[in-house]
Formats: C-alpha cells, structure tokens, sequence
C-alpha cells in the first residue's frame, strides 16, 4: 500500500501483531474517581515506556486510534513498545448509562486518574498520544507526573478549554436535537463536512450509534474554567495539527507557548480534523522519528518518506538521536536546513509531502 493512499477508517478491533508472544487484555480499573476501562497490547519491555492513547470526546481508543495502529509503519512500531488505550468513563464500547446523579469526573480528575491505571498494570513510564480533550488531559497528567510521562504527542491540543466551553455553550440551544451535529463541527472543518462524505457518514453513524450519548464525557467542559500552563515542558512533545483543522489556530498558540528546545509542530498539509485518520503514514514516520530521538529504536530501519541525513550536533550526545531528529526535520521541513538550527523559536514545521 503506499504511504500517499487514504487508510480507510477501520473501527473493528486491532488485532495482535504477534499472535503467540502478545498479550492482549481489557480492564476495568479501579481509581480515586470511579472506574477506567483500558485495553493493553502487549506487555511492557524492559525498561521501555508504554505507549498510552487517550482519544477526544464523542470517540473511544477504536474509532480515534485504529487506523493510526493498524497502519504497517505504526506496527513495526509496536513491536517495540506495549501499548495502553484508555477509554474516558462511559465511553467504551458496550458501556452501560451512568447511574442516576452520576457526577462525570472533571478534566483534572480524569488526569488524576492515570496514575492507578499505571500502577495496575504495572507501568513505569508512558509515552502519551492524546487527541483534543485527550491531548489536554495527558498534558494535565504530565504537569503533574512529570517522572512518569517521557514524551507527548499532542493531536489538535487547545491549552486553554475555556474555547471548548465557549463553542459548545453557544450550541446549547440545540443539544438534544443536534448533538451529533455539535461534536462533528468539534472534529471536523466546515470543508471536510461538505467533501470527504464517507469519512463523515462514518464518524456521523459511530457517534449516533456506537456511542452512549448520554454518557459524553463534554459535560466535563461546562463545570470549571480550564486553563493549562503548558511551559516550561519537562519532556518532549510533539503537536500535531492538519492545516484545515478546527483545532489549528488554538495548536499553533499552544506551540508559541511551549519550550522550542523540546517541542516540534507536525502541520500536516491536505489534512483536516483527524490527523491520525486521514494521514496515518505521515505521522506514524514522525511518532517513528519522535521516539528515536528519545533514544528508542535506534537500529530501525528508516521509512519511505525520510530523506538520509546525517550531520551531527553538539546539543545531542547520540548519534542515534542526532539522526533521528534531522530525519524528523527532514520529513516536516522537505528543506537543508539543520536539525536544530532553529531551536532559538518555536519549531514550527510544515508538512507538505
């Protein structure tokens, strides 16, 4: 298949990679705020952290992740590293309605609740992908656990939430009859709603069907006014935004606020509200490219897109890693430039390929 072809939205389950060495489990976890469904692929290796998935609201870790992981780059990556998908209260497949009174946990509480996940199946350090309200909440468990978390990849992350408020608030009129409508306008442009018809009809049917409206977790949204001091990062964190998306101003604001040594904008040209569906090749190379310039995967072979660079650098010690970034600059610059060149501003990168 090649890596410029759509990947057509899968919201079956994920099937192991590797049938008789992989493990592969649902939990149902215990924690200070109530109860966390997870999924675990995988068992933890070494002293490798796991890859943990929180998704955004009116999905679960199926219809946000799927296509990302299913993607042949994505599971040489996963051959590396186990991986946790974390479903918010309620919105796992088959979730039964909350109980009468039910109080949803707020933003905060839904970060503080990671840690127990990481303690029940034994975890010691995570690497996080979040999308929209899962970006923030990772980035709220990050502040607050910096030991645990080692990297970031934030998907159409909005540092202040005050907007989510402030967006849905003036659909309220509308909620009961238009719900549907509300959280497709959260996810998706205006251009994709009218052009890309089977991606929307998709999402359209899993968010009227599969999804337990009563149980969205956006009424977290209306409780509190929500704002996260992203800087200074403490780990490397990588924003990822396609340059049609509703999400894109609130992403480029959010990376002119972070630590332009430790943080890359991935702006994925032709993309629009969902990165990780749409271009699950272009940012399953970047994820490559990220975590081996944590020092991971060091003697994986490079992928389709990536140019051969390798000029060294002063500021890294691994020539793994020195690598590993100039590939990464290379697949979002397309230009000569090097690697680290422009850590003095935020790296604001442009895909293009």
């Amino acid at each position: 298949m090649k890596m410029d072809e759509l990947q057509d939205v899968q919201l079956t389950e994920i099937k192991p990679l590797l049938t008789s060495k992989v493990s592969c489990g649902e939990h149902d976890i215990e924690t200070p705020h109530g109860v966390l469904h997870v999924t675990m692929r995988g068992v933890p290796k070494g002293n490798r952290p796991v890859i943990l998935t929180y998704h955004d609201i009116g999905l679960n870790h199926k219809s946000c992740f799927n296509t990302l992981f299913n993607y042949e780059d994505m599971q040489e990556i996963t051959q590396h590293f186990a991986v946790v998908h974390v479903d918010a209260p309620g919105q796992q497949e088959g979730a039964p309605p909350f109980p009468t009174g039910y109080r949803y946990p707020t933003m905060d509480e839904l970060a503080e609740m990671l840690p127990s996940v990481m303690t029940q199946l034994k975890v010691t350090s995570v690497i996080g992908i979040g999308v929209g309200a899962g970006a923030y909440i990772l980035s709220r468990f990050a502040l607050n656990n910096p030991t645990l978390v080692e990297g970031l990849v934030l998907i159409n992350v909005d540092p202040c939430a005050e907007g989510w408020i402030d967006w849905a608030a003036s659909k309220l009129s509308g909620w009961t009859s238009n719900l549907v409508d509300i959280i497709m306008a959260h996810h998706f442009s205006t251009d994709e709603l009218t052009e890309n018809q089977e991606l929307i009809q998709t999402y359209r049917l899993h968010i009227a069907q599969d999804i337990n409206q009563d149980n969205l977790f956006l009424s977290a949204l209306f409780r509190e006014y929500l704002c996260l001091i992203l800087f200074p990062s403490r780990c490397p964190a990588l924003l990822v935004v396609g340059d049609t998306s509703p999400a894109v101003e609130a992403v480029v604001e959010c990376n002119s606020r972070l630590n332009p040594t430790k943080t890359t904008l991935l702006k994925m040209a032709d993309c629009g509200g969902l990165p990780q569906v749409v271009q699950p090749g272009k940012l399953a190379e970047a994820f490559k490219y990220f975590v081996q310039g944590m020092g991971y995967m060091p003697s994986s072979g490079m992928t389709r897109l990536a140019r051969s660079r390798t000029t060294s650098s002063s500021s890294i010690t691994s020539m793994d890693s020195s690598r590993s970034r100039n590939n990464l600059n290379s697949l979002l610059e397309g230009s000569a430039m090097g690697a680290l060149d422009n850590q003095a501003r935020p790296q604001t990168m442009e895909v293009s390929c």
